[in-house]
């Protein structure tokens, strides 16, 4: 009697133990499966320090889901070494829970992008910085340029045209320190690759002096085909002496008293970049050239042109004589068109 008595207890126990292990598989299952509750699309933020189970715990007191102590047991149990990714992550309200816990196993966090435009100059990359949604601010707009160089470890630096233009992703807690370092180290890779490749015999004599006249080039061009040609027409200036008579300098070294037009006498200010007034080139660059305007510096193209005028629609006509390019200039300057500009606008401040 007795060891039947036995056998009954142990088959409960059995019986008890399966109940509760296929009610606990059921129970996770649920858990797992359960679509997010949601009526519009919401982004979960994981800061630093965050658990799985405080997320869980978080998502449950919301409302969005339920069995959080079972998707914070699986996560354990079956995620072992899995790292909970800091971030933002986009929910969906068709999405599961399960489909929840393995976004942020993988880290897949909302990526946001800022560009940063080719002939922008520094004033402008620190706006678009300051605009850009969700980036740390490290940089206050009351830091001269000088004390951001500074700040980003490149002291006595000037900032003009040392940052490479181009799109750049960032995740919630990155910071305009970090746009801006990638920005410098992508310019000074770009900028020494093509300077070991430069043609020889060019009139410049250091990979910066190919940046600043890159940056003319970036300015000066509205079809991206023609840098060669004008980075052609400054190397053959420079070589025989001849001043650059650029009118993208002159505007530099105006800063905030440019306003549209370049009068005489702004042709006959004596600024640091102005130049139909000094000899060879600005001090620094003028704006961020990209990769084309950089590579047009180090190889610009044949030709005996050293004159162009702008037609206003962003292309030139070039000129190897004086006498040709005072017709072009008659034909396109003095005839101008309702929409035509000889001068770029003024650059919006951000």
């Amino acid at each position: 009697m007795f060891g039947k008595f036995l056998v009954v207890s142990l088959f409960l126990v059995i019986l008890a133990g399966l109940t509760g292990g296929v009610w606990g598989f059921l129970t996770l299952q649920r858990a797992l499966h359960q679509p997010l509750q949601l009526n519009e699309p919401q982004t979960l933020v994981v800061e630093p320090g965050s658990s799985p189970g405080r997320v869980f715990a978080r998502l449950e007191q919301q409302g969005v889901l339920e069995g959080g102590s079972w998707l914070r047991r699986y996560w354990q149990w079956q995620m072992k070494g899995a790292v909970l990714h800091v971030g933002e992550y986009a929910l969906e309200p068709e999405m599961t829970a399960a489909e929840l816990l393995h976004m942020m196993e993988r880290g897949d966090v909302v990526q946001r992008s800022l560009t940063l435009v080719e002939g922008w100059n520094f004033r402008q990359v620190r706006g678009a910085l300051r605009n850009a949604e969700q980036l740390q601010q490290t940089l206050p707009p009351e830091m001269s340029d000088a004390e951001v160089m500074a700040a980003l470890g490149y002291e006595g630096e000037h900032p003009e045209g040392r940052f490479f233009p181009d799109t750049y992703q960032y995740t919630l807690g990155m910071s305009d320190r970090d746009i801006l370092q990638r920005a410098h180290e992508r310019m000074a890779v770009v900028l020494e690759e093509a300077w070991a490749g430069r043609d020889e015999g060019l009139p410049i004599s250091s990979a910066y002096e190919a940046l600043i006249l890159a940056s003319i080039v970036e300015k000066e061009t509205g079809v991206p085909s023609e840098r060669p040609a004008i980075a052609g027409v400054f190397t053959r200036r420079l070589r025989i002496g001849m001043r650059l008579q650029t009118d993208p300098t002159v505007i530099y070294g105006l800063g905030a008293d440019y306003q549209g037009n370049i009068r005489r006498r702004h042709l006959q200010q004596p600024t640091p970049y102005n130049t139909y007034v000094i000899d060879g080139l600005p001090p620094t660059p003028i704006a961020m050239p990209g990769r084309e305007a950089i590579e047009a510096a180090v190889h610009p193209a044949d030709g005996k042109s050293l004159y162009f005028v702008a037609k206003g629609d962003g292309s030139h006509v070039f000129s190897n004589s004086l006498a040709e390019h005072n017709r072009a200039v008659r034909a396109y300057q003095l005839q101008r068109r309702q929409d035509y500009r000889s001068s770029p606008a003024p650059e919006s401040t951000q």
